[in-house]
């Protein structure tokens, strides 16, 4: 008999799962999370949950609305609980479950069957291919009608749950299982699919195959001339949804298989114009767009686009006018709002980055959304209500990623591509719109000049003495979108004004384009203000060592923009103080600059509670202070310091809490993170006397909260956990050796490849980096308390050395870290030199030579005094590495040049005819070897 619930029970839980989702009575949906979370402690949870999505809707006892909202809430309960308890789900349960929900395909509510393809992903996901083999054969019978009996309905939601898998299950549907991949059979069929009669099936056919492009399986390199061919014949397709996807699929092809589309060029210009030209559908257009932006990108094929500029160029141009709509939107905008208290809608969300990913570079495109696919906002299927309960920013249109920016990220591009070409089709446009009596012209015009800058500087720079002024008298302008983008415009030609030689001619040009857009931070629009902030943070890039000597009247207008900005231009401002910081360095220790900025900073710092989002930013900024002050930043660091103690112990009390309750919320990390990152900041830049007396006052120890944060589940926060373990091993080690029996084992758990999801795995190298450059400041340090744990991180520092699935970057941190550890424990490392030391040596001969690089070859050169005949099959290598060694980097006291001495002289006299092994290395390597080492070869 199949499994049927408790009638009671069930009433409850559907009452639950509807209040879940009823945003109109905040007090009953908290309460129904509640007791949802309690619910999932039952062992029939899943049942329960399958039950009401499969059979409530032939429930009549309850109205279709709370049918719908129960359904809807049980496939995403059910879906979150597969995703974090599945190996607890009992066997007879699962087999419930797979018999079940495949019958809501069948559902004629389209919000349903997304749910429940969603639930079949995560199953497919969380148990693996094997362990419902059945799936997909039922999936691709149903979404071919191969028997010739299903609705359309049916074979959508089929060939969605089938996108599902194929997006969330990429890499495991191409290996192999009993000697055949699921692939080999699926592409085929999905092509067979493209073909089908129903619009939303081809879509979707083609969105499961643009899944696998960017892995390039074999399964589609052997099938790719059929898939051109279907791309071919569905570019014409009546349906736009369709061709947007031809879109996509093409975008993917330029990076896999440029070489098959370039015969085809001519024609794939003619269409991506035509759609790009699409007035009446703005996203495909912009899928469109994305094409010239991929091709132009691609240094296989981007030349192919010569010839088609005079097409390309003036079609991205057309792009980059506001459409009607926006310009209503913007001029209903225009108003002087700078007095204005922000509405909670116009916050961003703020997340913290942690100091090592943050890249202060220039955007592309303005008013952010900088690089954002154009699919991401595809996510959730048609109808579909997004599964996580929190809430979503929407915010200003302006910050999206759209139409107008692909097509000035493209016209960059190009730009950036070919110079000259693309500036002589732009000029043309340029003359007759940038004093254009419409505004939206105008502004479009500013918007082509700026794109084009990097790309084309060298034939803009005749142009500049001319243009420049120009564009500074339209900071001016009455409309504050024209402002805006001139502010941005202005700071991408920043670079050529700050670096002018003559200083008249920067006192011309320089200072009125810093001064001008310095004025703007004070506008009396706040997206002005905005702009202006983004627009001079560009300067401060561009600029760089130039800004010193403006620091003081810079200062002063940010502290006047403290006194008046609102909390979301008082993010930027953030931003600005501190890419100043940055570069300006020790300029800002001089008393009237410390006296100007850090009051102004204080004073926001002592306003904001610990829970305010702003303190995300304004800890990122303090880091930059920190580092820029050194010892002058010591007044102001023990309250800075014990604040952010208070808020890790705070944010990890919180955790464990919500750990051991689920009806309690999960703390944003990225409190955590910022404050960690600023603790690396103060620790690299006071005295180590300073920072211990720190440690040492502050309750509770840095050293004891520190093992949970390098625990945390989170990659970012466990990132900044091992930045902070290596300043602390470079900077304060007397205060951290006491802990290292602590903290190793935690280190040397991070190193393990195996615990590296595939879907994450990026973050994780980010984590595993951070964590081998630590390793390696311990190494230095650590005389012996390294000893007890040696062989397991040898093991874990060798496995990331030899693999060739790890990112260059981190191979590189892993192997400087194992030669440091020949600097204290060399016999210990010796005895495995024949394992490791011919990857050591090609992994490590691209490193550019610095301190680090040349501790790793004492070390190593350590451990083949101790073992020298272990280097027997890769010894040619090792004198390579030798003969490579810049000579006189440290004068006549440079220990790693004495070290390879050594070496070298000891194989010298170990092997009978040293010249004949000697005169298998190139000419020049052998006249380095004997010019640094002494050693006779002739």
């Amino acid at each position: 008999m199949a499994w049927q619930p408790n009638p009671e029970a069930l009433d409850q839980l559907v009452g639950c799962l509807r209040d879940s989702l009823s945003a109109q009575d905040p007090a009953a949906q908290k309460q129904a999370t509640i007791m949802l979370s309690q619910a999932k402690a039952s062992p029939d949870i899943t049942n329960y949950l399958t039950f009401i999505i499969t059979n409530l809707n032939s429930e009549t006892k309850y109205p279709q609305a709370t049918q719908i909202l129960a359904r809807s809430s049980a496939a995403i309960t059910l879906k979150n609980f597969a995703r974090t308890h599945y190996k607890t789900i009992p066997p007879q349960n699962l087999s419930y479950i797979k018999s079940s929900i495949l019958l809501c395909l069948q559902d004629p509510n389209a919000q349903i069957r997304n749910f429940v393809g969603n639930v079949i992903s995560e199953l497919v996901k969380q148990g693996g291919i094997t362990a419902w083999p059945e799936i997909i054969p039922e999936l691709l019978s149903l979404a071919g009608n191969e028997k010739n009996n299903l609705s359309p309905q049916v074979q959508e939601g089929a060939v969605s749950a089938l996108a599902k898998i194929c997006e969330d299950c990429k890499k495991s549907l191409d290996r192999e299982y009993n000697g055949q991949r699921p692939l080999d059979v699926i592409i085929p069929k999905l092509l067979q699919l493209t073909t089908s009669t129903i619009p939303k099936v081809r879509s979707l056919a083609l969105e499961c195959v643009n899944s696998f492009i960017p892995q390039k399986p074999r399964a589609l390199q052997q099938n790719v001339d059929l898939f051109l061919s279907q791309l071919f014949n569905l570019a014409t397709d009546p349906n736009e949804e369709v061709r947007r996807f031809v879109c996509r699929s093409f975008v993917q092809l330029v990076d896999v298989a440029p070489a098959k589309l370039v015969p085809h060029m001519e024609g794939l210009v003619k269409y991506f114009v035509s759609q790009h030209r699409t007035i009446n559908n703005a996203d495909l257009a912009l899928d469109a767009a994305e094409f010239w932006l991929s091709i132009g990108e691609n240094k296989e094929i981007w030349q192919s686009l010569g010839p088609f500029l005079p097409a390309i160029i003036p079609t991205l141009l057309e792009s980059m006018v506001y459409s009607e709509d926006d310009v209503a939107r913007l001029e209903a905008q225009a108003a002087e709002d700078a007095h204005q208290e922000d509405r909670p809608e116009d916050l961003k969300p703020q997340f913290a980055q942690t100091r090592a990913a943050r890249s202060a570079q220039e955007k592309t495109v303005p008013n952010g959304a900088e690089g954002t696919s154009a699919s991401k906002k595809d996510d959730l299927s048609e109808g579909e209500i997004e599964e996580s309960d929190e809430e979503h920013f929407v915010g200003d249109p302006e910050d999206e990623w759209n139409l107008r920016k692909c097509s000035a990220a493209a016209l960059d591009t190009l730009a950036s591509s070919f110079h000259r070409p693309v500036f002589d089709i732009t000029l043309p446009y340029l003359r007759d719109n940038l004093s254009h009596h419409a505004w939206p012209n105008r502004e479009a015009a500013v918007l082509a000049i700026g794109a084009i800058a990097d790309g084309c500087m060298d034939v803009v720079i005749p142009h500049l003495p001319e243009l420049v002024p120009y564009l500074i008298s339209l900071l001016q302008d009455p409309v504050p979108v024209v402002r805006q983008i001139t502010c941005w415009a202005l700071g991408r030609y920043s670079k050529w004004a700050a670096h002018l030689q003559d200083p008249g001619e920067r006192a011309r040009y320089f200072e009125p384009m810093m001064d001008g857009i310095l004025q703007r931070m004070l506008d009396g629009n706040k997206s002005v203000q905005e702009a202006a902030a983004s627009g001079f943070s560009i300067v401060e890039e561009k600029a760089r060592g130039r800004m010193q000597a403006y620091c003081k009247p810079v200062l002063q207008q940010f502290v006047k923009c403290f006194d008046v900005y609102k909390d979301r231009n008082m993010f930027i401002l953030y931003d600005c103080v501190q890419t100043l910081a940055e570069h300006v360095g020790p300029t800002l220790q001089q008393p009237e600059n410390l006296n100007l900025l850090m009051p102004a900073l204080l004073g926001r710092w002592s306003k904001l509670s610990d829970q305010s989002r702003e303190l995300f930013p304004l800890l990122e900024c303090l880091s930059y202070v920190a580092t820029a002050l050194g010892d002058s930043f010591s007044p102001y660091a023990p309250e800075i310091f014990s604040r952010c103690i208070k808020i890790i112990h705070q944010n990890l009390e919180a955790y464990l809490a919500a750990a051991n309750n689920q009806a309690l919320d999960i703390p944003d990390k990225d409190y955590l993170i910022t404050s960690l990152d600023l603790l690396s900041a103060i620790v690299q830049a006071l005295p180590p006397a300073t920072t211990g007396a720190l440690i040492t006052n502050t309750q509770p120890r840095m050293f004891d909260l520190l093992p949970f944060c390098l625990e945390d589940p989170s990659n970012d926060v466990r990132q900044s956990s091992y930045a902070l373990l290596g300043d602390c091993a470079l900077q304060i080690y007397e205060h951290m050796r006491p802990h290292l029996p602590t903290l190793l084992p935690l280190l040397i758990t991070q190193l393990d490849l195996d615990s590296i999801p595939d879907e994450d795995a990026e973050a994780a190298f980010s984590v595993v980096n951070n964590a081998c450059w630590a390793c390696g400041e311990i190494a230095v340090q650590e005389l012996t308390g390294i000893t007890p744990n040696f062989e397991s991180l040898y093991a874990r520092l060798f496995g990331i050395i030899s693999s060739p699935d790890v990112p260059s970057a981190v191979n590189e941190n892993a192997c400087i870290a194992l030669g440091r550890l020949g600097l204290h424990y060399a016999s210990s490392l010796a005895p495995h030199l024949a394992e490791f030391a011919d990857p050591y040596l090609r992994v490590i001969e691209p490193v550019e030579y610095n301190d680090e690089k040349g501790q790793a070859f004492r070390g190593l050169n350590e451990a083949v005094m101790a073992n020298p005949q272990a280097m027997e099959s890769c010894l040619l290598l090792y004198f390579q590495a030798a003969s490579a060694y810049p000579m006189y980097r440290y004068g006549g006291k440079d220990e790693v040049l004495i070290s390879f001495k050594k070496v070298i002289l000891g194989y010298q006299s170990m092997i009978p005819n040293f010249r004949a092994f000697v005169a298998q290395l190139s000419t020049e390597d052998q006249q380095r070897l004997q010019t640094n080492y002494e050693i006779q070869l002739s």
